[in-house]
């Protein structure tokens, strides 16, 4: 596979040709900082000091490339300036490709390179000075500074100034994210509340309907299809109130409405008559005291719904409806007569079940509905004492 180097920016070639151009005027001008007979410039051909300009503005266009690699042949090209009469601009380009090394070379090199550059600028500095015994000497460890260690440690700085605003950037989208996936959750989490709320204030009453209109038509009794009729209009008119309570809920946008009506153990007895009404024979044997309002409502949703089911799928017979309140759990029981094979009195969608163990499990309670011999028993533990939900 063939080796492809980035594409450099175009910025990059701007700079390289600029800084090219640049060099050459100032050449043709005859402006440079050393004279040929100067005693460090071993190279004293007039045109020695382009060659240096041209290595130092072709390695430009690799400074966001490979910057590392345009470095080191910058390094090769300056010292190879000190031995002609030099160049303003190549000493310019290479602080360039020192600053360009660290901002956007490898988390290494932007490490390793001001630490080297301020131990050369040191050096640089002191050697001279304590060899020379002249503190002119330290100018050579100024220049060194200025030309290799300042752009490095701005560079140094600008890395971090990035990085940091690139990890903030992402902490915010981090954050949105997770904003957004809590409102979905919370948004879910809502939309199957109100899906249960709904399914079981309404299904009790619709089942009842379906059933006694099924009989009010199959029954050539103008006494028995009146009694049908009768619990059919009761039901639709407590079915529409409720379902005007909820839809009144849903466009409160202030909030200001609550489930006045929210329904507690106490209202057992009236939910059981409102069976019995519709034709169940059922019992009743509640023994609680005071319970938290969330596991209260949850248990009467529980013994509504199961009451529902029976009125759908029970067979002729007793249906008992047992609460027993212990130390720390309320203990809920729901138990119909069950004869497998028997064709349900109103269709069902099994979301009653769903719902029934989603309500036990939210509270930390445990849910079984099963049949059991020819009995069919719905069993829901709630703890009463404070702990984490599920």
């Amino acid at each position: 596979m063939a080796f492809t180097l980035p594409r450099p920016h175009r910025d990059d070639w701007r700079i390289a040709v600029g800084g090219l151009l640049g060099g050459v005027l100032l050449w043709g001008l005859g402006i440079r900082p050393r004279m040929p007979s100067d005693s460090l410039v071993l190279w004293d051909a007039s045109w020695a000091p382009l060659v240096p300009l041209a290595v130092t503005a072709a390695c430009e266009p690799l400074r966001r490339a490979v910057p590392r690699a345009g470095l080191l042949i910058g390094t090769a090209a300056l010292i190879l300036d000190t031995v002609t009469c030099g160049s303003i601009v190549t000493i310019v380009l290479y602080t360039d490709l020192v600053y360009a090394a660290v901002l956007y070379g490898t988390p290494a090199s932007a490490r390793r390179i001001p630490w080297i550059t301020g131990m050369l600028t040191v050096v640089g500095g002191v050697v001279p000075a304590a060899l020379w015994r002249d503190p002119q000497g330290l100018l050579i460890g100024v220049g060194i500074g200025v030309v290799a260690f300042a752009p490095a440690a701005t560079g140094w700085v600008v890395r971090n100034h990035r990085d940091a605003a690139e990890a903030a950037r992402l902490r915010a989208e981090q954050t949105a994210l997770l904003a957004e996936m809590d409102r979905a959750q919370a948004v879910t989490a809502e939309r199957a509340r109100m899906a249960r709320e709904l399914h079981d204030v309404i299904a009790n009453h619709l089942s009842a309907i379906a059933i006694h209109s099924t009989a009010a038509l199959s029954l050539d009794d103008p006494e028995t299809s009146k009694d049908a009729l009768n619990v059919v209009r009761e039901n639709s008119v407590d079915g529409l109130a409720e379902m005007r309570r909820l839809i009144g809920i849903l466009r409160d946008r202030d909030g200001d409405l609550e489930p006045a009506a929210t329904p507690t153990l106490d209202s057992l007895a009236g939910l059981v008559g409102g069976a019995r009404a519709n034709g169940l024979d059922v019992t009743l044997d509640a023994g609680h005291d005071a319970v938290p309002a969330p596991v209260e409502l949850a248990a009467y949703r529980i013994v509504q719904e199961s009451l529902t089911n029976a009125l759908k799928h029970a067979a002729k017979g007793r249906v008992h409806v047992g609460l027993r309140q212990r130390s720390d759990t309320l203990d809920v029981r729901v138990t119909s007569p069950y004869r497998p094979g028997d064709s349900p009195r109103a269709p069902g969608s099994g979301a009653g079940l769903t719902g029934m163990r989603e309500r036990a499990t939210l509270l930390g309670g445990t849910f079984v509905a099963g049949p059991d011999g020819g009995v069919w028993t719905v069993h829901a533990v709630f703890p009463l004492t404070e702990g984490e939900p599920a």
